[in-house]
């Protein structure tokens, strides 16, 4: 068997290495553009150039090093579509954006981002403290990582829902769809948090007229896409006071330009899109295991639906 690896930073090697370990006998080859290689079975790749996807059209899947598919999905055309692409599902990434977004609700609930501002002048001020039954946490997104990162804030008794494409049901979660549900589901919430997938329909979501239906000192946290969020509309209602701040772990540009506004905004708190890093020894035991499964004819999940891009 033989795998092609391809990373934008070119460090193919531990993968390959891993991928040894958990299929004895396979062959991994790194792709460079025009290289002649011989047919490979599969394909494990991480925001692959459009002029790769044009060579694998005799592969039996495409595997993804991550959860999001909108870096492939951009040059799908480029790949025929009887070849499936298979996003990673949760492999270790789901706890990590539990911790991630419970530690950025939780610093806004305790108002620590506050106090972090009085320590740094000195001033000793105890602060009112939020009314945590009307402290409504809103994910925007609930699929397999949104689902985690809901059981993740349980525990902390606050008033919890979710929005998503098509209609859910989530014990102890207020589960609103569609875009007749957005703007109930925007108003009702105090903490958004952001974990869409990219696609047409999601893209800009979070813009001047969404984000102006949060209630006033609303804050947001968005651990999917940058190109989820209009940035200038973000800035223009944490300087007016109508969303209280922000935790971004994504942005438009990455990474973020120096003499991007949001910088110097103390109220928007930054992250180098951290929120849940590639477990690598984990995905290729994930990955591994899906081959496996292909090879005996059998069905695997998290197959990307092309058209509607997750």
């Amino acid at each position: 068997m033989r795998i092609l690896l391809y990373r934008g930073d070119g460090n193919t090697g531990p993968w390959a290495d891993d991928f040894q370990r958990q299929l004895p006998g396979v062959q991994c080859v790194a792709w460079t553009e025009g290289a002649k290689l011989a047919p490979c079975d599969y394909a494990v790749v991480w925001a692959p150039p459009k002029a790769m996807l044009r060579e694998l059209a005799e592969v039996k899947a495409v595997f993804l090093m991550g959860a999001g598919a909108d870096a492939i999905l951009k040059h799908a055309t480029a790949l025929p579509a009887h070849v499936p692409i298979v996003r990673l599902g949760d492999a270790g990434m789901g706890v990590q954006m539990g911790e991630y977004v419970a530690h950025a609700v939780l610093r806004y609930f305790r108002r620590f981002d506050q106090y972090e501002d009085q320590a740094a002048v000195g001033e000793w001020r105890p602060l009112e403290p939020h009314d945590r039954a009307s402290f409504t946490v809103g994910v925007m997104g609930a699929g397999v990582l949104g689902r985690r990162v809901l059981d993740c804030l349980r525990p902390f008794g606050f008033p919890l829902q979710a929005w998503s494409r098509t209609e859910k049901h989530i014990d102890g979660v207020r589960c609103h769809a569609g875009e007749a549900g957005l703007d109930d589901f925007l108003r009702s919430t105090r903490v958004l948090v952001c974990m869409l997938p990219l696609t047409d329909e999601t893209s800009n979501i979070l813009n001047r007229a969404n984000m102006g239906k949060l209630p006033q000192g609303a804050y947001l946290i968005n651990v999917a896409r940058g190109a989820h969020v209009s940035e200038p509309d973000l800035l223009a209602y944490i300087k007016s006071g109508h969303i209280a701040g922000a935790t971004l772990d994504v942005f438009r540009n990455e990474p973020l330009p120096l003499q991007h506004p949001f910088w110097q905004e103390p109220r928007i708190t930054i992250t180098p899109h951290i929120a849940a890093l590639t477990l690598r020894e984990e995905s290729v035991r994930q990955i591994a295991g899906k081959i496996g499964q292909l090879e005996r004819g059998e069905a695997i999940a998290d197959v990307i639906d092309r058209e509607l891009g997750y």
